[in-house]
Formats: C-alpha cells, sequence, structure tokens
C-alpha cells in the first residue's frame, strides 16, 4: 500500500469480500477436506526428527504451572501439536544434538514452534550444542519411567473450594492418560485444562480426596488423605514405577478411627509388564505418530 494514500470504500469493499471468501474456504476445507495435524505428546519409541533452540524460563514453572523449573534447569517448551493442550506436561525426552544428549522435563509450551521444534532451556541446550549456533538439528524421543526427584505430590490449586476443585500432579514421569477423584464412595473423572490442572467443575465437597493417577501406559497408583489445602504442596511416599513403587496389601489397610488426623498415603496397583516401544506405539493408536 502506498504510504499515505487512503484506499477507496470500493477497495476497502472489495477487499473485505476476499478476506471473507478466504476464511469461508478455509472452513470449508477444514470440513471436507484432510483433517489437520493431531496433537499428541510423544510417547513410546517414536524417534523425531526437528531442531532445537533456547529460552529461559526465568525459574518459573512455565504453561505446565509447576511451582517452579526443575532444581537442574534442564526443561523444554513443546509445540501445540506436542504440547498437546497440556498432556504432555511432567514427561520428559531424550534429546540428541551435534555435541550430546540431554534428558529434560516438559514444562511450557512455545505457541510460535512447528511440529518438531523443541525450545530448550539454555542450560539444556548447551549440553548438546554451542549455543552461538542458537538453532541446531536434533532428535528426540520419549524417555519412559524416567527416574525422578522424588515421589508424586500434589497440589490443590488457588481459588479451589469444595464447589470447584482442581489438582496438579507432579513427579509422575510419563505423560499421564487419567486422574480420578472421590471424596466419597464413586471416583469422579477430571477434565485436564491446557495449564496442567485437573478440573471438576462442580466441586467433589471439602475432602479429604482419594486420587487415582494413571499413565498413558497403564501404569496406575492411588493416594489417599489428600486435603483440601490451596497451594500446598501435599507430597505422597508412593511412585507410579520403579523401586519406590509400592505393591497393595493381600488384606486392606484397617479404616483410621475419626478422630485422627488425615495425611496423604497412597497405595500402587500392580502394573501391566511395559510392552516393547514399537508395541507401545501400536496401543497408543494413530496419534502417538503425529
Amino acid at each position: 500500500m502506498l504510504v499515505g494514500r487512503r484506499p477507496s470504500a470500493r477497495w476497502l469493499f472489495v477487499g473485505a469480500a476476499a478476506l471473507l471468501a478466504a476464511v469461508v474456504g478455509v472452513v470449508l476445507a477444514l470440513q471436507s477436506g484432510p483433517s489437520p495435524a493431531c496433537a499428541a505428546p510423544p510417547t513410546g519409541g517414536t524417534v523425531h526428527r526437528g531442531k532445537a533452540t533456547f529460552y529461559d524460563s526465568k525459574g518459573e514453572g512455565g504453561n505446565c504451572s509447576f511451582v517452579s523449573a526443575p532444581a537442574d534447569r534442564l526443561y523444554v517448551a513443546l509445540g501445540p501439536s506436542e504440547y498437546s493442550a497440556g498432556a504432555a506436561c511432567g514427561g520428559y525426552l531424550d534429546v540428541t544434538g551435534p555435541k550430546g544428549k540431554v534428558r529434560v522435563l516438559i514444562m511450557d509450551q512455545c505457541p510460535e514452534c512447528e511440529p518438531g521444534h523443541i525450545d530448550l532451556s539454555k542450560e539444556a541446550f548447551a549440553k548438546i550444542a554451542n549455543p552461538v549456533d542458537g538453532v541446531v538439528p536434533v532428535t528426540f524421543k520419549a524417555a519412559t519411567n524416567p527416574s525422578l526427584p522424588g515421589p508424586l505430590s500434589f497440589r490443590i490449586k488457588e481459588g479451589a473450594s469444595r464447589y470447584w476443585f482442581a489438582v496438579l500432579v507432579v513427579n509422575h514421569g510419563n505423560p499421564l492418560r487419567s486422574v480420578e477423584v472421590k471424596s466419597g464412595s464413586t471416583f469422579r473423572a477430571t477434565d485436564q485444562a491446557e495449564y496442567n490442572y485437573w478440573i471438576y467443575e462442580s466441586g467433589l465437597g471439602p475432602g479429604p480426596y482419594t486420587i487415582r493417577v494413571t499413565d498413558v501406559y497403564g501404569q496406575r497408583v492411588t493416594a489417599t488423605g489428600i486435603r483440601m489445602a490451596p497451594e500446598q504442596v501435599q507430597q505422597t511416599s508412593v511412585r507410579l514405577y520403579g523401586s519406590g513403587a509400592t505393591v497393595p496389601r493381600a488384606k486392606p489397610k484397617p479404616t483410621p478411627s475419626p478422630s485422627a488426623s488425615p495425611s496423604p498415603s497412597a497405595t500402587t496397583e500392580a502394573p501391566p509388564s511395559l510392552a516393547p516401544a514399537a508395541a507401545i506405539d501400536q496401543q497408543l493408536g494413530p496419534a502417538a505418530a503425529c
């Protein structure tokens, strides 16, 4: 457009009509044409090829709502397709670059990153490439059952109450498939928000709560005694997998007396043996290939 020249009403009308036609065309194409690239977090043994850049979260926990960045500051932000509306949060990637390998926690979203483009912390980037390069080719894949800094913990969101329930699950290692909560006799399925809290809109009463967590590989753990204590991190002694995972007792634990104050505890259901990576990819279906 020429500087200083004001477009006529006719051209404004034509431009508006063209824009409307373009929008309608895109909508029709989305409705009738091939479906857009599906969104799914990296899982199984699939190796992805792409590129890496780096950024600094300034110590914050990113779009996954973690209280802070991990102590080793090895983390990554994924583009919208791999971030998958929060489904990738809390998982780990093994990233290989020109200089070597690094394992990173998925804790953030990179809105401008296309599929295959990952945005590492500057500390993680320095382990696989020279920072002066800025952008480098990489391969990456999900780290299945990675080592963790501690057992499962839970954080009830600020603003939550008996009328609106929201919980953050920390230190689960693999992406989660579901989080179910009960305050009485029935488990209720929660919905994961894009910012990684699991929400039950109508509330689940005053608590305490029993929370059942299942990862994408079918490993499941049940934690009890989680209180309605917004903004407090409530630590348990259980893990979804590994040497810290406990096998349920043959007999149920005795019910504590009503006068006892509840405290977080947990039991782990015996997990199924993990299938080979190729079999896991097949079980997860088409979304795993995105």
